[in-house]
């Protein structure tokens, strides 16, 4: 993003706002959606009509909407949403006319979103921008599936203890992790790695010989379990 952009507040694949409810993962129902070409992005018609409000209230003029990933994170990319003038478009920027704004995209991100969804939900439990990406972050077929478990078995496991874990690589049969969230610092940290996490792994993706954790835990702001406490892994449970 350029140095001026106002970001709105990525986690994971929802993004949420300034000042925002909490954000959540759960699925929702498919909304009426404005499309621009396929090879691109696809917003609903509530995430425009959100945009262009929170762009009507920005004292700025002429303002774009930059889209771009930051990253991985639970569920694969991380993505940012920001506010940014117009006129500071990069020469090599792809920019879509979403209907009454553009959205720039920098061409490291342009081939990573194709077929991207953006929408908004708004519910009693969440709010926040959603975003559905059919394309894996790893072109390595052992790394998709070591992502796929922490998808949808060890990720919402460790979701109970406010944790997640980031794929960082996997070589050579090795997977890099990163713990976050409860998970960084936690007492319980190693168990949850050593019982949990590298049990399953190796069990449902054969390939990985070993699971090294490259996570600073000496820095974690909010562990579940504080480092000289004893707790239960949520994998375990």
């Amino acid at each position: 993003m350029t140095p001026r952009s106002q970001p709105l507040v990525w986690r994971a694949r929802w993004l949420h706002l300034p000042a925002p409810p909490e954000v959540n993962s759960r699925a929702v129902a498919v909304l009426p959606t404005a499309s621009y070409p396929r090879s691109v992005i696809t917003l609903t018609d509530v995430a425009r009509h959100k945009i262009l409000g929170l762009m009507a209230k920005d004292p700025r003029k002429d303002l774009a909407l930059r889209f771009s990933i930051d990253g991985r994170g639970p569920g694969g990319y991380r993505y940012r949403l920001g506010f940014t003038p117009l006129a500071e478009r990069s020469p090599a920027d792809r920019a879509i006319d979403a209907g009454g704004f553009q959205v720039l995209i920098d061409h490291e991100t342009a081939p990573k979103v194709e077929g991207v969804s953006i929408d908004f939900v708004e519910t009693l439990q969440e709010s926040g921008f959603k975003i559905e990406n059919p394309n894996s972050p790893w072109a390595d077929p052992l790394a998709q599936a070591v992502q796929r478990v922490l998808d949808d078995d060890i990720n919402p496991a460790v979701a109970a203890h406010g944790g997640f874990v980031v794929l960082h690589e996997v070589k050579e049969g090795v997977a890099y992790i990163e713990l976050h969230g409860g998970c960084q610092g936690c007492g319980m940290a190693s168990v949850t790695l050593r019982e949990g996490i590298e049990v399953r792994l190796k069990e449902m993706v054969p390939g990985i010989k070993e699971i090294v954790d490259v996570t600073d835990h000496a820095v974690g702001a909010n562990p579940y379990y504080a480092p000289s406490e004893d707790g239960h892994s949520p994998l375990k449970e």
